[in-house]
């Protein structure tokens, strides 16, 4: 993997994802929504990568929105590619099959906001701010905003956000269900490694279809997320780690989980 705004770092399960662009707080330009695109299908495609953490570079800022230089002077037509671009990317990462950690470390604005909504789970520090401030530039959120926000939090305060501008901190993030939990910026990392290795610990197959089945079936009716809900449910009694998972929980042991 080479990467010019990226660094990863692959360890025992665990892909580490660092936005490197601490001069300009992590904004996300073209190259690296093109390396984020890149380095998602890599990592889905490694099975040596069980769960993927993402922060950005420095103590300020996960990644502070778009870079507004280059934005600045786009077309109608060149905007919407631009924001078809990001939207892919974005949606490359919440389909990934594995799941993903948001490590907010400071502000998680515009585009750095939406990239945290399509993560499986999002753990801030206590100085994090997470916002979608577009407006104050004369724009709406091009990369899902409108769309995962509402979803997560709510209408009236997805509205709150995206029409004021205005960034909420990590405790009114965490009460309104915007992030999973709040620690200290030192313990960032440790805690999203440590709910990391809790993932890990269960069947790999079992939290592939978990993801799955929440995934798809938010975008369907209740009775189709039920029906795939029991389709997967199915084809986990073929495998061997549910085998597995049931013997062991009978025994009274820990599992030996093989990820088949």
């Amino acid at each position: 993997m080479g990467y010019e705004n990226l660094l990863v770092e692959i360890g025992e399960r665990i892909a580490l994802v660092t936005v490197n662009r601490p001069q300009v707080l992590n904004a996300l330009n073209a190259m690296t929504v093109e390396e984020m695109a890149r380095c998602w299908k890599e990592l889905q495609q490694n099975p040596e990568v069980g769960v993927v953490i993402i922060t950005g570079a420095g103590e300020k800022a996960f990644i502070a929105g778009a870079d507004i230089r280059e934005l600045n002077g786009y077309t109608p037509a060149q905007a919407q590619e631009c924001a078809r671009r990001g939207q892919a990317m974005i949606s490359s990462l919440e389909q990934m099959g594995k799941p993903v950690i948001a490590a907010i470390n400071g502000f998680a604005l515009g585009g750095g906001c939406e990239l945290a909504l399509a993560c499986t789970l999002r753990i801030a520090s206590t100085n994090a701010r997470i916002g979608q401030p577009e407006v104050k530039i004369g724009i709406p959120p091009g990369y899902g905003g409108s769309q995962r926000l509402p979803r997560l939090i709510g209408k009236g305060r997805a509205l709150q956000m995206i029409l004021t501008g205005e960034p909420v901190a990590a405790d009114v993030a965490v009460q309104w269900g915007l992030v999973n939990q709040v620690v200290a910026l030192d313990q960032l990392l440790p805690a999203a490694r440590e709910v990391a290795n809790k993932i890990l610990a269960n069947s790999r197959t079992a939290v592939r279809y978990s993801l799955q089945a929440v995934h798809e079936g938010l975008n369907q009716s209740l009775e189709q997320g039920l029906y795939l809900e029991s389709v997967l449910f199915g084809l986990c009694f073929s495998t061997p780690d549910m085998q597995e998972g049931t013997a062991a929980f009978l025994e009274k042991r820990p599992p030996r989980f093989t990820g088949q």
